[in-house]
């Protein structure tokens, strides 16, 4: 009688069919992942445009950005052009998070430094995409100090990365800041003034009101550009500074000639575009709160508009 059993020809087949299957299966998988950490990643845009718009109902105005590279947030200042902070920072509160934005309350100007600095240390998820990194700390550009991130940057509208600003380098204290006009915070090298038709900018004070375009139809925050070579290191301008203090420059981001894109390595972002990580779109959120999926694919006159808010032609979103 014949013993039964699988021949080495019949072990091969199903070995065969089971590697196919597997190959079949392992792209489905991988895409089912990257849609559960987009959208993911546009829960965080959500949560934060949420809070946003929790502190214009509170203070008036949605939150500021901040002063320039030197400072961070200060809990003694509150909120408006005063504070140094970003707008990453001005959101604590509206996060969940107001015992880090507290440290250092009521202490004098050394200590608030100081524990500005322990915060910069405490990295918070809603900061981070998904797909791009983890949220743990990561050296700042061009240096060693490990710092938190932040994978979101703010709408400016209109800027260009070549126009410096003329008291850039010559603020390092509060009273230097305090002692300047609005005039001179934004004063270029030739005397010229810049016009942030952003929501999010420099000092800013923006209010519901101000957005004339609509708060549907005008970008609030969103994902920056990368190079993907760049993620764990200190190596893109784009990721210059950590999320609880305000960056130079290269944290804003503008709309103006300059069209979003996928990070992909070997290619400098120039700090300044909106993109993503994530294949086909990048996320936005507005200035109603909602959060929106944009293709690469828009148009540079659709992309330019919806980050103005105030030029009388508002563009709807698909």
């Amino acid at each position: 009688m014949k013993t039964p059993g699988f021949t080495l020809v019949e072990l091969l087949v199903v070995i065969a069919i089971i590697g196919m299957l597997v190959g079949l299966l392992l792209p489905a998988v991988q895409q089912a992942r990257e849609a559960a950490r987009q959208m993911q990643c546009n829960n965080h845009l959500k949560q934060m445009a949420l809070a946003c718009l929790n502190h214009e109902a509170i203070a008036g105005k949605y939150p500021t950005g901040g002063w320039d590279v030197a400072f961070m947030g200060d809990p003694d200042r509150g909120f408006g052009k005063k504070q140094p902070g970003n707008w990453t920072y001005s959101i604590l509160p509206f996060m969940e998070q107001n015992a880090l934005y507290q440290m250092g309350l009521g202490e004098s100007e050394s200590v608030r430094k100081t524990q500005a600095l322990e915060r910069q240390k405490t990295p918070l998820p809603f900061f981070y995409c998904p797909s791009r990194r983890p949220p743990v700390t990561y050296p700042l550009y061009g240096g060693s100090t490990m710092a938190c991130k932040s994978d979101y940057a703010n709408n400016t509208g209109i800027y260009s990365c070549g126009g410096a600003l003329k008291y850039y380098a010559n603020i390092s204290t509060l009273a230097q800041g305090d002692a300047m006009t609005d005039a001179q915070w934004l004063e270029t090298p030739g005397g010229g003034q810049l016009d942030l038709t952003g929501v999010i900018y420099r000092r800013s004070e923006t209010s519901v009101a101000a957005v004339y375009d609509g708060t549907t139809n005008t970008y609030l925050f969103g994902e920056k550009a990368m190079c993907a070579d760049s993620y764990n290191i200190n190596t893109d301008a784009a990721d210059s500074r950590g999320s609880y203090q305000p960056g130079c420059v290269s944290s804003w981001r503008h709309t103006n000639n300059l069209l979003p894109f996928q990070d992909r390595g070997g290619y400098g972002t120039g700090a300044c575009g909106f993109g993503s990580v994530h294949s086909g779109t990048f996320g936005m959120a507005m200035c109603d709160g909602s959060a929106q999926r944009i293709s690469y694919s828009i148009d540079k006159e659709s992309h330019y508009r919806l980050g103005n808010r105030k030029d009388g032609m508002p563009v709807s979103l698909p």
